[in-house]
């Protein structure tokens, strides 16, 4: 387990070139607590710019892909798409898991399966994409192996964010209105992961962690859909 450039090269495209920024995309900020000698950065400054390269390429392709399809609609379909079960989903089926550079603490409590930190890889190993390639590049990529999945998404209708569709679902159900909490938070005020639960009464219903308490909202949301649909 850890990163392999070779193996990388199998996922992403033989003609990568820049080992190292590769390398950088698959370190968890974990590994550096535990590698003091280790002199790569963390993945999360190309964690961010992925993003922004995801946002992008996922907006122009349902654009295109939905021309008579209003804004809103648009953008549920682009939530559900980029969302972090959708990313981490995509991250394991092509193994991110096991290239990941992570501290001893994360390995024993199944940080390579963790969804979060696939989703976060997920979107680092596309910024060192953009970097080490282009934008088309990056737009192949996710043509073959994330955009496939969105006629599934419209035709299921499941297109709704995970807290619109799990507040339905619980108002339906139980006649209530979740509650989001802070469970935990760590890291520097700059770059804090928070532990969200999301509640109906006083019964927690999911957990998600999270850059930010927004994003650990909507995996708490998507960690109780699914509680709820085994429920049924």
């Amino acid at each position: 387990m850890g990163f392999d450039f070779a193996k990388t090269k199998q996922i992403l495209g033989k003609d990568l070139s820049d080992e190292n920024l590769f390398k950088t995309a698959f370190t968890h900020r974990s590994y550096l607590n535990e590698h003091h000698e280790y002199t790569n950065p963390s993945n999360e400054r190309l964690e961010f710019l992925g993003d922004a390269v995801l946002q992008l390429l996922s907006s122009e392709f349902l654009y295109n892909a939905y021309p008579e399809a209003p804004e809103g609609e648009l953008t549920n379909y682009r939530s559900s798409i980029v969302c972090t079960s959708s990313l981490a989903e995509e991250a394991k089926r092509m193994d991110y898991g096991s290239l990941l550079l992570l501290s001893n603490g994360e390995e024993a409590t199944g940080g390579r399966e963790r969804e979060y930190i696939l989703a976060n890889t997920f979107e680092a190993v596309l910024g060192a994409l953009y970097l080490d390639k282009d934008l088309e590049k990056c737009r192949q990529f996710l043509e073959k192996e994330l955009f496939p999945k969105v006629s599934d998404i419209v035709d299921s209708n499941i297109f709704k964010d995970s807290k619109s569709q799990f507040q339905e679902m619980a108002q339906d159900k139980f006649g209530a209105t979740p509650v989001y909490q802070v469970i935990d938070s760590w890291g520097p005020d700059h770059e804090k992961t928070f532990k969200m639960g999301v509640f109906i009464g006083k019964e927690n219903w999911g957990i998600g962690e999270g850059k930010s308490k927004q994003r650990a909202e909507q995996a708490a949301a998507e960690s109780g859909l699914k509680r709820m649909e085994k429920s049924d």
